[in-house]
Order: structure tokens, then sequence, then C-alpha cells
């Protein structure tokens, strides 16, 4: 391509836009949006229901840049890392997880992460920039039309993965608006999860902008201890936060998720576990119980089997749905707080 002004990462609303910006119809950009994200298709001469004078155009005025192909590394339980080389040489890296009957890609947000949580491995390493819309949605288009080739589709994205989502909420809201739009990815709000440490006034704007599944990392029941393992949360005590929880429009039949990593004994105690039964009773909430993933020069040990099991028994006894979730990918550093760079030969040594 030969132009100059950036097509891949624009919604349907931003390429009528831009069509109409250059005296064509809107209609233009729709042809365009289907081809990038349906068809999967970056070359403006192979959209061929365009009218050829009108590709040349095209081609004049813009480019369609996907991101570089990733490096890929696969877990012996089939989940997949992709490791993604920017165009300032930033890295970042997504996770692909099978399941039965689904296919369920963790997206990142950010380079590094600003909020520093003592369990994670990405806020161990610090923040760079966030991530534009085009790096967000890229993975998506990258995996998507990786799966393909063996006649399957990513079916689940949860923002789950390098980066606080919420802070780089613009960005964020216009690559839901492709993965959620029926000329785009067409996936459906139900499978669509957006994962935040819990910003109030950043989680209002989400949910009036766009329906999608949300997912508290809480990790701790109250602001003292919230505070020593996820400094960030100074700034948004826990009664502000659970109020923008509730207020939070969810699709139909859904309800929030808590995300609860067990560290050995810091926040596993039967106490720990009645006062989370309290805030996901608050929030009409569902739990995921989440090992904690280790990482070189990590300051925590998992939880023992014993009183993971104790922890999720005091939840059930309340009436709680509370699942363990499954490490998947741990060998290769891809598993729930694991993400981060680092030269492949050394993360498998």
């Amino acid at each position: 391509m030969t132009g100059t002004t950036e097509l891949f990462g624009l919604t349907r609303a931003q390429l009528e836009g831009t069509m109409t910006g250059l005296g064509m119809k809107p209609f233009r950009g729709r042809q365009i949006f289907r081809w990038l994200y349906q068809g999967l298709e970056t070359d403006l001469f192979n959209m061929t229901d365009i009218a050829k004078e009108a590709r040349v155009s095209l081609a004049e005025h813009f480019t369609v840049r996907p991101l570089a192909a990733p490096e890929v590394v696969t877990s012996a339980d089939g989940t997949a890392k992709y490791r993604f080389t920017l165009d300032d040489n930033a890295v970042i890296e997504s996770v692909l997880i099978p399941e039965k009957g689904r296919l369920t890609l963790c997206l990142s947000t950010q380079v590094g992460c600003p909020l520093g949580c003592l369990f994670c491995r990405t806020g161990s390493l610090g923040f760079t920039r966030d991530l534009t819309t085009r790096e967000i949605i890229g993975q998506l288009w990258a995996v998507q039309r990786q799966v393909r080739e063996a006649g399957k589709r990513v079916t689940n994205v949860v923002f789950m993965g390098m980066g606080e989502p919420l802070l780089n909420l613009g960005n964020t809201i216009d690559a839901i608006r492709i993965m959620l739009d029926d000329l785009g990815f067409n996936l459906s709000n139900r499978r669509v999860t957006v994962s935040t440490i819990g910003i109030p006034a950043r989680i209002d704007e989400l949910g009036g902008q766009v329906a999608v599944n949300l997912a508290l990392s809480l990790h701790a029941t109250t602001d003292a201890k919230r505070a020593a393992l996820m400094p960030a949360t100074k700034r948004w005590p826990l009664k502000e936060l659970l109020a923008a929880i509730r207020r939070f429009p969810l699709p139909p039949r859904k309800r929030i998720l808590i995300e609860y990593v067990l560290l050995d004994g810091v926040n596993d105690s039967p106490d720990d576990a009645r006062e989370l039964v309290k805030i996901a009773r608050s929030i009409s909430a569902k739990v995921n119980l989440i090992p904690f993933n280790s990482f070189p020069g990590a300051p925590f040990c998992p939880s023992g089997q014993k009183a993971t099991a104790a922890f999720q028994q005091i939840l059930w006894d309340h009436g709680m749905m509370a699942i363990i979730r499954k490490s998947r990918g741990d060998e290769h550093l891809a598993a729930c707080g694991q993400l981060g760079y680092v030269p492949l030969s050394e993360e498998d040594e």
C-alpha cells in the first residue's frame, strides 16, 4: 500500500466517516470494515466488491497494516502464548485457551501495567504505554486468522492480559465495538469480558457505552489488605467501587465475576472467605478462585490444596457459586498473572 492514513483499527463509524471525508459514500467504509474483520483481508486490491478504480484511489490515500506476525509458544495443555513485537519494538503478549466448545483469547491493553500489583508479573515490569485500538484488535485479528486455517474461530474474548483496560478506556471501547459489530468479528456481548482492578468512574463510563461482562480483580476483602497487595487501590475504596459495580448494566442473565487469587497465609483464611461471601452477595457475583501462578522474584506462594478446598467450601456452604480456575500454560509463563516479556529461551530453561 502506498497511502499514509491507517485504516486498520477503525470502527465501522470511523471508517464511514473517513470515506465521507474523501468524498465517497459511507457504504464504502462498511465494505472495507467487513473485509477487514470478517474476511480478515488487508489488501485493498483483494476487496473485490469495490470497483477497481475505487480500490486504486483508496490505495493512494490509505494503508491497512495488521500487527507483525507473532511468535507463538504452545503448552502441553494446548494453551498458546502469542508474543507481538510492535512498531516501536515494544512487546505484548496474549493467550489463546482452548476448552471444550470454545476458544478464549486473553488480550492485552497496555505495554506493561502501571498498577504494580505484587502478585502479578506484568505489574512488576512497570509501564511503558497504552496500546492503540489497532494494537488491541490486531491481537484478535492475528489469532483469528491463524485458527481459521484449522476451521476454528475465537469464540470468547477476555481483557485479562497485560495492563488495566479501564486506564486505556477509549481504545478498549473502540476495540470492543469492532468485536461486537455484526460486520466485524460479530461476537456476542455475552462472550466478551473486561477485567478491572476497579475504577468507579471508568466502570460507569464503560457501562454507559458498551454492554459486556465485567470481572472484578478483588483479591482481598478490606481496603487495607487490598492496598497492601494492590497499591493503586488506595485511590478507589471498596465502598465506592462496589456501588459502581451495582450500577453496571450487564448483558441478560449474566453476573459479575469476582477474581480472587489465593496467596498462602495472606488472603486465604476462613475469615477472608466469610468476608468474601458478604462482598459477593452485595453485588450478586460469582467467584473465580485463582491459584497463584508464580514467576521469578515473586514474593508469595500459592495456597495449598487443603486451604484452597476449605476456602471454596466456605463459599459453597453460604450458597455462593465458586469455582477454582485451572492454571493453563504456566510452564511457558502464559497463565494468569504471568505475562511479560523475557526471551523465549530464558522462559523455557
